[in-house]
């Protein structure tokens, strides 16, 4: 009877979005740097190459060296202006794309509150929203991490809010029809959230932790793997791989639907390889790690979540694990986003102020 409540309601909830658009599908190769293009499969059309070789080509070779992929160049040019609700840092992307509004990196900073001696905690938290938040998503979350003693860098993700070009009203580039696009578009996530990190090192922050819901959770989780300053991550809505998301998910079936009759889930779950966690888990053993996910998710499916802490959990890598009693959607009304915050916050400070 709960499980038919929870899913009523989930379709109710996710039936509120009017302007989700079926895009037609693409390979995405022109999302390739030219010099990544072996020879072969430089002209597709000229050379009679088939996209899916370039494309898996592409991803041999990116899965041969991750560290490469997602590691951005470092850079001094960042930019903090006060505001009254959470200062503004901005600094440029280290993936340019063909959008100008979305090579500049946007995030909200709160600091933590100085402790009873008046001194400032050198715990600091990178929060990574879920797909298409607005602005405000996750700013109360910031704030209560901040009350926690952990100061918090809210990113917004790429084509999310003002990073969004005037032609989207949802940020449909980093998940989408478009192979290649969604892969360089996640990519991108992950090497803003370095710069992100590395900017909280320079400023003095000497344990710091990443938080990330959904869309987010994956690519805090392809963060951690990559980024040697994240001591603890909190995952919340988990799937060891992007494309099952995306095939069976109730959020993305207009996106199942522009690839309908042009990719099939094994190949697709091959071809983003890069952006699936499942691949990554080896270089967490080291981390402290929370897995939250809901018993009644119909975006994140249940079993997906559960075939991802199982992984861990063969795999001897430490972790701990949080069951919500509610879905993807309604994880965010309360109680149950109270609920949520609290587990998150609690496992954070845990890890990062008080060290256990």
């Amino acid at each position: 009877m709960l499980r038919a409540f929870f899913h009523a309601w989930e379709h109710r909830l996710a039936s509120v979005t009017k302007d989700r658009v079926v895009r037609p599908f693409e390979w995405g190769l022109d999302w390739i740097p030219a010099d990544d293009l072996r020879p072969a499969s430089s002209d597709v059309a000229g050379l009679g190459a088939e996209p899916v070789d370039a494309i898996g080509d592409y991803v041999s070779r990116v899965m041969a060296d991750t560290d490469a992929f997602f590691t951005p160049p470092p850079t001094a040019d960042y930019t903090l202006t006060p505001a009254a609700d959470g200062d503004l840092l901005t600094f440029p992307s280290a993936l340019t794309t063909p959008h100008e509004s979305n090579n500049t990196v946007r995030c909200r900073y709160f600091r933590a509150k100085p402790t009873m001696n008046g001194a400032r905690s050198r715990a600091a938290v990178l929060v990574m929203p879920q797909w298409n938040s607005d602005a405000g998503g996750h700013i109360g979350l910031s704030k209560l991490l901040a009350m926690n003693g952990m100061s918090a860098l809210r990113l917004s993700l790429p084509y999310h809010d003002q990073r969004m070009p005037p032609e989207l009203h949802r940020a449909d580039y980093i998940v989408s029809a478009n192979v290649v696009r969604t892969l360089q578009v996640c990519r991108q996530a992950v090497l803003d959230a370095r710069r992100a990190i590395a900017w909280l090192h320079a400023q003095g922050y000497e344990r710091i932790g990443i938080l990330g819901t959904s869309l987010g959770s994956c690519l805090a989780l392809l963060t951690a793997a990559h980024e040697p300053l994240v001591q603890a991550e909190a995952l919340n809505h988990i799937s060891p791989y992007f494309a099952d998301v995306v095939w069976r998910g109730l959020s993305t079936k207009h996106v199942r639907e522009g690839m309908n009759g042009h990719v099939e889930l094994d190949l697709l779950r091959s071809l983003w390889q890069p952006i699936s966690p499942r691949g990554y888990l080896e270089r967490l053993r080291n981390r402290k790690t929370l897995l939250v996910y809901a018993r009644y998710d119909l975006t994140f499916p249940v079993d997906l979540s559960e075939d991802l802490v199982r992984a861990f959990r063969e795999m001897g890598i430490p972790h701990e694990v949080a069951v919500l009693g509610c879905g993807h959607y309604s994880t965010g009304k309360a109680p149950f986003k109270f609920w949520d915050g609290y587990i998150l916050t609690r496992f954070l400070k845990r890890a990062l102020v008080h060290g256990r």
